[in-house]
């Protein structure tokens, strides 16, 4: 919290000179006269939308949220699908009342995993794919009886499609740590039952919450399997945080995930991704509303999360992309107010959202700022910073690399007669090759020796040429170590396109394809 007391003394610092600069100036003014005002004042309907939400919290939190959640027919937001926070009757929820060892903190005393199925589990139960979801997604992936809204990776779920209920039971989750449905920071702690039978006071964890890592939330995950039956997944599939999540349950469990897809990750974070996801949490702790974690009772710091949104939105799209879709168009003229837009002259420009990416990135924060939990963000975020699988890392966290599996990889259930290796080597003359980096990064030969469980692991690695959050440098870095451990069963393929780091949600072709193929 030093940063946090850094801000409170900058605060007293400057009360204290603005005090004594407004005494000054005041002495010298007398007898001057003052500059003539302006017939028309400023106009700011930026800041005025922020003074509207904030009265909207102040007649009820629960009534504001349900009032600003966007239309899943809306597509103001561009191509993305829409993150709807679901109902919770639209999910299943596993409780684990036992405690949960942590990293980097005591055990989780007990936890709730929210999770929705998608397919048939076999009589064997050795059909099922378990798929990890990005930083903010929910465990709706696709839509179900129970919640029928289109999901955030709907067009890759279903008969026939990449992940093929045909011949797959999917389950995805919403992540320990996350604020749909899963224990987070907004869940409550548990308590005990009084000796007199008086009612406990409940109370959210709140900044108490316990600080999480990737592997803390594959365990969770697996703890559900536990639970469910399941001893041995098919595959485990993700995307961007995801990624880093299936690469981990391969690592922590080689026996039991039989193959791996990683779309738009990376096994190691790199520094400016940090730096990115540390100026999101920062506006947003800046929120006077945020109160050190502890805002449950009072107003969200829902300004903080509008502006952490946009930083995030511009990690998630790319440059050309921009250029394509708004160049240095400026919005409609008969959206701005009349003094911007006088009969003669040029147009007066606004300081408010002015060019249609300006307008774009106010609307992707405004709807965000109330549908997730801002502590959740805070804590995933940073378990995504942590994230770090060279051998030295993990050993200074005493985390022990088991062997990697003994058993063949698993074959689909349509294919069963197959002999395992040879079948899924005939996969990899389609596998694309790079060259050797001219300066590979001094940490490879660490990371290859980290990744070394997963060298009998069937490995599908996807990048995308135009992302700037997880460069497909990092891609091509996890190919390489997995190849340096001996695993000859390593797919790597780019992705073109100029969508940025969303394109593992939009290319449905291409990315649909390569899971298609490298899980029949």
């Amino acid at each position: 919290m030093n940063i946090l007391r850094q801000n409170a003394s900058r605060s007293t610092r400057l009360f204290k000179h603005t005090k004594r600069a407004t005494v000054r100036r005041s002495s010298a003014v007398v007898g001057q006269s003052c500059p003539p005002n302006r017939s028309a004042p400023p106009s700011f309907p930026c800041v005025d939308a922020h003074a509207a939400r904030e009265a909207r919290l102040q007649q009820g939190f629960q009534d504001a949220i349900s009032a600003t959640q966007p239309s899943s027919a809306s597509s103001s937001s561009g191509p993305e699908p829409p993150y709807a926070r679901p109902s919770p009757r639209s999910c299943k929820i596993y409780h684990h009342s036992e405690p949960l060892e942590l990293v980097y903190s005591e055990s989780l005393r007990s936890f709730d995993i929210a999770y929705e199925t998608w397919g048939t589990l076999s009589a064997k139960k050795d059909n099922v794919i378990l798929l990890h979801t990005g930083l903010s997604a929910s465990s709706h992936a696709a839509s179900t009886e129970a919640n029928p809204s289109e999901g955030w990776w709907e067009k890759f779920i279903g008969p026939g499609k990449a992940l093929d209920t045909n011949q797959f039971y999917i389950i995805c989750t919403n992540v320990l740590g996350g604020c749909y449905g899963s224990t987070g920071p907004s869940s409550f702690r548990p308590t005990d039952s009084s000796p007199d039978g008086a009612p406990q006071v409940r109370e959210r964890y709140g900044t108490g919450f316990p600080v999480l890592s990737i592997f803390d939330m594959v365990r969770a995950q697996f703890k559900l399997l536990d639970g469910l039956g399941i001893d041995e997944v098919y595959a485990s599939v993700g995307s961007s945080m995801g990624a880093m999540q299936s690469l981990a349950a391969g690592w922590l469990f080689p026996e039991r995930v039989g193959k791996v897809v990683s779309i738009s990750g990376t096994a190691r974070s790199s520094p400016s991704a940090i730096a990115m996801r540390f100026a999101q949490r920062s506006v947003l702790m800046a929120d006077p509303n945020w109160n050190k974690g502890f805002y449950y009772d009072g107003l969200p710091p829902h300004t903080g999360m509008k502006l952490a949104r946009q930083i995030a939105t511009i990690t998630y799209r790319s440059g050309p992309e921009w250029d394509l879709r708004f160049g240095r168009k400026l919005r409609p003229s008969g959206e701005l107010p009349a003094r911007n837009s006088p009969a003669s002259g040029p147009r007066i420009p606004a300081l408010c959202p002015d060019f249609l990416i300006e307008t774009y990135l106010d609307h992707q924060g405004e709807q965000f700022c109330l549908k997730y939990d801002a502590n959740s963000l805070i804590y995933i975020s940073k378990a995504m910073d942590l994230f770090d699988m060279t051998l030295s890392s993990l050993e200074s966290l005493n985390l022990t690399p088991r062997g990697p599996r003994s058993a063949p990889p698993p074959v689909p259930p349509s294919h069963a007669a197959l002999p395992c290796p040879d079948h899924y080597r005939s996969q990899l003359s389609h596998s694309k090759s790079h060259p050797p980096p001219n300066n590979p990064p001094v940490h490879l030969p660490d990371l290859a020796e980290g990744l070394r469980p997963l060298s009998r692991t069937p490995v599908l690695i996807l990048g995308v040429q135009s992302d700037i959050l997880f460069p497909v440098e990092q891609q091509r870095e996890v190919a390489d170590a997995l190849r340096i451990t001996g695993n000859d069963m390593v797919s790597y393929f780019e992705l073109g396109g100029v969508w940025g780091h969303d394109t593992f949600l939009l290319d449905v072709m291409n990315v649909g394809g390569a899971i298609r193929g490298f899980l029949s």
